[in-house]
C-alpha cells in the first residue's frame, strides 16, 4: 500500500502515467485516500480516490491495492474481490491474499479461500501473512459447520511466543473463540488469560475471559 516507503516510486508511475502536473495531483490524492484509510475513515478515502480511478493510473497496482482495501472496509465484496485479483495479478504478489480470501469467504467461495490458503501455505511469504490467512482459512471452515477442523487448522504448530506480535494475538483470539464455541472453556479460559496478559485491552478478550471465569 501507499506509504513513506514507496513514495517516490509510485510519484515517478504517476508522473509517466499522467504528466507531471496531473501527476503530482494524483499523489496527492492517493496520499490522502491511503491517509484516510489508515484513520478508518474508509468513504473519505473513497472520495479522494476516485477522481484518480477515472485517469490512466486507475490501473497502477499500488491505486488498485488501496481500492480493493477500501471496498474491502466498506464490505463491497464482489468490487474488492476484482481490485485485489487485479493487484495479485499485476504485482504476482500474495500481500494481500488473505484480505482477499476473506472477501471470498464473505461471498460463501469456499473454493476460493482453500485455493488462496494452500498457495499461502505453499508459498510462505512470512510469518504474519501465512497466519492471517490462516485465521481465515479457520474461520471459513467454522462457517461451513467444520468446527473441530478449524480448531485443528489453528492450533498446528501454535506455540505462545514470549514477545507476542500482533498477528500472534489474532491468531490466539481467534483459536480461543473455536474453543469457546466448541465447548473447550478451560482452553479458551487459557488463551484468553495469555492475551489479556500480554495486550490488555486487545479486543473483548478481557470481558471474554470474566464471562468464562464468572
Amino acid at each position: 500500500m501507499v506509504s513513506g516507503g514507496n513514495e517516490p516510486d509510485l510519484a515517478g508511475v504517476l508522473r509517466r502515467k499522467l504528466g507531471a502536473e496531473r501527476g503530482k495531483w494524483a499523489l496527492r490524492e492517493v496520499t490522502k485516500a491511503a491517509d484516510a484509510f489508515a484513520a478508518e475513515y474508509h468513504r473519505d478515502a473513497l472520495t479522494h480516490l476516485r477522481p484518480v480511478l477515472e485517469t490512466e493510473a486507475a490501473d497502477v497496482p499500488e491505486v488498485r491495492e488501496l481500492h480493493g482495501l477500501i471496498l474491502y472496509r466498506l464490505r463491497r465484496w464482489r468490487a474488492a474481490v476484482r481490485e485485489l485479483e487485479a493487484f495479485a495479478t499485476l504485482t504476482r504478489s500474495c500481500e494481500q491474499a488473505p484480505v482477499l480470501a476473506d472477501c471470498y469467504r464473505a461471498l460463501q467461495r469456499w473454493d476460493k479461500v482453500d485455493e488462496l490458503w494452500e498457495e499461502l501455505r505453499h508459498e510462505s511469504p512470512s510469518a504474519e501473512l501465512v497466519t492471517e490467512g490462516r485465521i481465515v482459512a479457520a474461520g471459513a471452515l467454522a462457517d461451513r459447520g467444520s468446527l473441530a477442523e478449524a480448531v485443528a487448522l489453528l492450533a498446528e504448530g501454535w506455540r505462545a511466543p514470549r514477545k507476542p506480535q500482533e498477528f500472534h494475538l489474532r491468531r490466539a483470539y481467534a483459536l480461543a473463540d473455536l474453543y469457546d464455541r466448541g465447548g473447550d472453556q478451560p482452553a479458551a479460559r487459557r488463551l484468553f488469560a495469555w492475551i489479556d496478559r500480554h495486550s490488555p485491552g486487545f479486543g473483548d478478550a478481557t470481558d471474554r475471559l470474566a464471562d468464562l471465569s464468572a
